[in-house]
């Protein structure tokens, strides 16, 4: 991407006009509100709408898209709504089914907000059984059979969750329609991790850790046994012998993710609190004490650019931090002496990633909002 993607904008939100600032730089202070947001407080009926319309206008906008098909001749050079009925908009496939996502997280929280009307009526336009059961046959032929592995997997499982544990007419459709793909996911993720000898460790899309903790809480929530079995025999296999974390190296340039985050926020959903404890201290030696290289995970990443697409990675890594934390905080013995550190770590990652969430470019608008509202909300740990 050769020059910045900006987002049209027909009206800016309150908050958005308030997060205004200059392209390279940090952005303006947040209004109190926001500030002083930590998890699990109630979102106002005014930042439920600011979260919402994000999602309402970037899934049905088609361009600009950033296919990652594999085209094998030139019958498949489609453009993304021939390809993909249904997840064609917010830029790429993952964007779109994770702004689905956020939607029905928004509507199932905070039931009685303005904007529900709205997101109800998009989600039943998008959702529909003949869109969805052509998402699911994508995955037919064999070169597409690795797409968006694993983490567009994760957020279809995660929708799958929200939409099946949610007892509204509405949703129960919702989720009958998308069967087709979630049970084809869920045969994709069975088949694939006897096949993972290692796990990918990485602040981006394939990281393992995450997708692991988004299909354990899928598998907890519907019941599917066999694949949770699989999920934490995988995790204990890959992650329980490991050891000293060189978390001084995190984090590179273009992360969203914190790969020791994400692998302690698994561990969290694995063990029970007492050996989760241990463990995370021979994991990240020392966390939260002074001068611990662990450390370097407490500390917030540095946005330079948030009209560069990979620079504007530091700022979902910001509010992933913060969501991991929070389940480290979840999985941790009430008495933890690293409670406290961690805490303060949550706070602060929590204020310095909302900073970004509404900047006027498309770069981050079309997914930051996931993030915020995934932390804000606790999903995974609140459920």
């Amino acid at each position: 991407m050769n020059a910045p993607i900006r987002c049209r904008l027909p009206r800016l939100s309150t908050l958005a006009l308030t997060l205004l600032a200059i392209p390279a730089g940090p952005l303006a202070a947040q209004p109190p509100e926001e500030a002083t947001m930590l998890p699990g407080q109630p979102l106002s009926e005014r930042q439920v709408g600011e979260f919402a319309h994000l999602a309402l206008e970037g899934i049905p906008r088609e361009f600009p898209n950033k296919p990652s098909n594999v085209m094998t001749g030139p019958e498949t050079v489609l453009g993304p709504r021939q390809m993909h009925p249904v997840f064609y908009g917010s830029f790429d496939w993952h964007s779109s089914v994770h702004g689905h996502w956020m939607l029905v997280r928004l509507a199932k929280t905070s039931p009685d907000a303005e904007v529900v009307g709205d997101a109800r009526a998009l989600l039943d336009r998008q959702l529909t059984a003949e869109g969805l059961a052509a998402e699911a046959a994508y995955f037919d032929e064999k070169q597409n059979r690795s797409f968006e592995r694993m983490y567009g997997w994760a957020w279809t499982l995660r929708l799958a969750a929200e939409l099946r544990t949610w007892p509204d007419a509405d949703a129960q459709r919702w989720a009958a329609n998308l069967r087709p793909l979630e049970e084809r996911v869920v045969e994709l993720t069975k088949d694939y991790l006897p096949r993972l000898t290692y796990p990918i460790r990485t602040g981006v899309h394939p990281d393992t850790a995450f997708a692991l903790a988004q299909t354990l809480d899928y598998a907890r929530a519907v019941g599917e046994t066999e694949l949770e079995t699989q999920v934490v025999e995988f995790a204990k296999a890959k992650y329980l012998a490991d050891r000293d974390y060189p978390a001084r190296f995190e984090p590179s340039g273009e992360d969203f993710f914190s790969p020791a985050c994400n692998e302690a926020d698994l561990m969290r959903r694995v063990l029970p609190p007492a050996e989760f404890a241990e463990w995370l201290e021979q994991f990240l030696p020392g966390l939260g004490d002074a001068d611990a290289p662990s450390n370097a995970l407490l500390t917030p990443a540095v946005v330079s650019d948030v009209t560069d697409p990979k620079i504007v990675h530091l700022a979902g890594l910001n509010l992933s931090r913060g969501w991991t934390q929070n389940g480290v905080l979840a999985g941790l013995p009430a008495d933890d002496p690293r409670r406290a550190a961690l805490e303060a770590s949550v706070a602060a990652h929590t204020r310095a990633g909302l900073e970004y969430v509404f900047s006027g470019h498309y770069e981050g608008e079309h997914w930051l909002a996931t993030f915020a509202v995934y932390l804000l909300t606790e999903s995974g740990v609140a459920e």
